[in-house]
């Protein structure tokens, strides 16, 4: 044998070890005449459209996973004339600010759709209203996606006018116009700061100040509305002064606390709500750079409860939105939506947030770093 042959045998390889081994694709026969049951029925209940006895389900399921059977999607989406994702977009936040409810909103929203079989697609916000309604448009007349999800909804939203023009499947976090009708789920604001607003009204502040947003606010005014209410039920005359708008930031509620401090000592605030947790935190820092007790000599409250307000010193008074349950509820609503072309009741449904009370207003609760436990008002002590 010549060199060149040698060589020729050495670089060959039985065919086994070139060549991978390829397995046949486990279809829905396969499972079905494993199960002892019609490949319909299997179908019918991988895609959540049958209730069976809990013995043939099980068997269906032992199936699935001795087979180790997963549905081909683009036949699954031909099949159904669905593409089984869910479009999201949200404002980005600010670079030098994270945000805790939105990751958890997103997180509840992933697991809740993928236990339907579907999943989200995730797409650039764009304030130019033509060009964001373009995207909307094209992920549409392109079948990307089933429906959308919308958060940061605002008065006179233009998607929801759109998505509506359109017929096409949304549910909302937020509501919008009054007179708009629109499947949603919202926190009710008005409810928390009327709340946390008698909190420092029953703790014998009267002169109670508001870190508020700007007047074009949805959300900020149907939270503002609530301390308003429940300044007028105590009699207390509302002071255009203490009322302060800006977008809810941490060098916000700062420079606005600084300026309710500068006031007469007898025009004063002894206490201030703020709109969200990082203009509250903006406020304790300012007071407490003027030598003031946070929670004694002026008290803070703030709303969302973001992780990080429980280990404050003092620890946040906050307002805490049930938000991994809304995340699952707004991707269940629009999935029926999808699947029954039937609108949700109640069509917009709103929840309640939590007090909870820390040393910020009580200097007599202690604040635990202990897990959140549900109720409709907490009062941590130890």
């Amino acid at each position: 044998m010549n060199a060149n042959v040698r060589a020729n045998v050495r670089i060959q390889s039985p065919p086994s070890q070139l060549t991978p081994m390829v397995r046949n694709r486990v279809t829905l026969k396969d499972v079905a005449r494993r199960a002892g049951v019609s490949y319909q029925t299997v179908s019918k209940l991988l895609n959540h459209q049958i209730r069976l006895p809990e013995e043939t389900e099980r068997r269906i399921w032992q199936a699935v996973e001795e087979l180790g059977y997963t549905p081909h999607y683009n036949a699954r989406s031909l099949r159904a004339q669905r593409s089984f994702t869910i479009g999201y977009s949200w404002p980005p936040s600010p670079p030098d600010e994270t945000n805790p409810i939105l990751d958890q909103f997103l997180q509840s929203m992933f697991v809740a759709a993928e236990a339907r079989g579907y999943y989200l697609l995730m797409f650039p916000y764009h304030y130019q209203v033509d060009k964001q309604l373009a995207t909307y448009a094209e992920l549409i007349d392109t079948g990307r996606v089933d429906g959308f999800i919308l958060s940061s909804v605002e008065y006179n939203d233009p998607r929801i006018r759109y998505l509506q023009e359109r017929k096409f499947p949304f549910v909302a976090f937020g509501r919008s116009n009054p007179d708009w009708h629109f499947p949603c789920i919202d926190v009710d604001g008005g409810k928390g700061l009327y709340e946390v607003t008698c909190h420092l009204i029953a703790l014998g502040h009267r002169r109670i100040a508001a870190l508020a947003w700007p007047e074009n606010s949805r959300v900020g005014n149907n939270r503002l509305e609530g301390y308003l209410i429940a300044l007028r039920e105590a009699n207390i005359p509302v002071n255009a002064t203490w009322i302060l708008r800006g977008e809810g930031r941490l060098d916000f509620g700062y420079r606005a606390t600084h300026h309710l401090l500068n006031l007469p000592s007898q025009q004063r605030p002894t206490a201030l709500v703020a709109l969200n947790d990082y203009m509250a935190i903006g406020a304790m820092q300012a007071a407490q750079e003027r030598g003031l007790r946070v929670g004694e000599d002026l008290a803070i409250s703030g709303f969302d409860d973001i992780p990080l307000a429980r280990y404050l010193t003092p620890p946040l008074t906050s307002l805490r939105q049930p938000i991994w349950e809304i995340g699952q509820q707004v991707i269940e609503r629009l999935i029926d939506l999808i699947e029954t072309g039937q609108f949700p009741e109640p069509q917009c449904q709103l929840v309640p947030p939590t007090l909870i009370v820390r040393a910020s207003t009580d200097p007599n609760a202690k604040a635990s770093t202990g897990s959140y436990s549900p109720s409709t008002k907490e009062v941590i002590n130890g």
